[in-house]
């Protein structure tokens, strides 16, 4: 997955105030247990996905999600032991002994696999929608090399994943047996060798050489855009309702010894409210282009 430039506002937005955004929509997954709750942020997020225009990224990310989720269910549903209703009983398994599966235990196996569905997605929404160069750019100040660094490791790994198609596309034009793993690892060496030379190279021409470190009033003075303020504040409603959420019991969730899910008007509240607010920065559509 890699990032690109799209008319959204989410793009539109710095890559501060951006990240902030996705680290809300995280935290309300983490702080959050009532299935309800965690389904908005998902819904959350899938909206977010659509409004920058990265939601076939994002479909992506949830191939992988979707088998991690029912793997964290299925584990969890063997492991734990607790809960009343007995929906299996599996008999004298190696290593776990008498296994009996429980709806409770279940059940809050997918709760933990939801949770781990929306992490995933939040960061592939991360990925696809904030740029890297400009969330590098933030440390620069504080590490110009470690910055610079990173950068050229982050561009340099579609580079050479290119690198490696292209070595299997002309391993298999060639006729006969194929070449040993040493012989491959002295040809990806010394092309990445070769490369590093060139990267070297073009870095001095430029004078990264005796770059210095940035100046730290140069990103303050940048005025924030309609599309930072709406963003910065939807993460902050994000954060204060989960966590308030949590701190009054409105979006619990127990399982231990018998299930408990109350879905009522505050949970359906603070659902409502998790999506409003995840998706409310991108009713603006103006100034996108940026």
């Amino acid at each position: 997955m890699i990032y690109r430039r799209r008319p959204s506002p989410l793009h539109a937005a710095r890559a501060g105030v951006g990240c902030t955004y996705c680290l809300a929509l995280a935290l309300a997954a983490l702080v959050l247990s009532g299935p309800v709750a965690l389904g908005a942020v998902v819904v959350g997020i899938a909206g977010a996905a659509v409004g920058s225009g990265v939601g076939r990224e994002l479909c992506r990310a949830l191939r992988f999600a979707l088998p991690l989720g029912l793997l964290v269910m299925a584990v969890n549903a063997l492991v734990v032991r607790d809960g009343l209703t007995v929906i299996a009983r599996l008999g004298d398994l190696p290593v776990l002994g008498q296994t009996d599966i429980t709806l409770e235990a279940t059940v809050a196996g997918a709760v933990l696999g939801l949770r781990a569905v929306a992490l995933i997605l939040c960061a592939a929404l991360y990925t696809a929608a904030i740029d890297p160069d400009d969330v590098l750019r933030l440390f620069r100040r504080f590490s110009f090399h470690s910055a610079l660094s990173a950068t050229l490791a982050t561009r340099m790994v579609p580079l050479l994943a290119r690198d490696a198609r292209r070595l299997g596309d002309a391993q298999r034009c060639r006729p006969g047996r194929p070449p040993s793993r040493v012989q491959l690892m002295r040809a990806a060496s010394s092309g990445v060798l070769d490369r590093a030379l060139d990267v070297a190279a073009a870095l001095e021409v430029r004078g990264y050489g005796a770059a210095r470190r940035a100046p730290r009033g140069a990103a303050a003075n940048t005025p924030w855009s309609r599309h930072d303020l709406t963003f910065a504040a939807s993460a902050l409603a994000i954060v204060a309702l989960g966590v308030g959420a949590r701190v009054a019991g409105l979006a619990r969730f127990g399982s231990d010894p018998a299930l408990h899910v109350p879905v009522g008007v505050g949970s359906v509240a603070v659902a409502t409210g998790l999506v409003a607010f995840a998706l409310a920065p991108f009713a603006d559509r103006r100034g996108i282009e940026r």
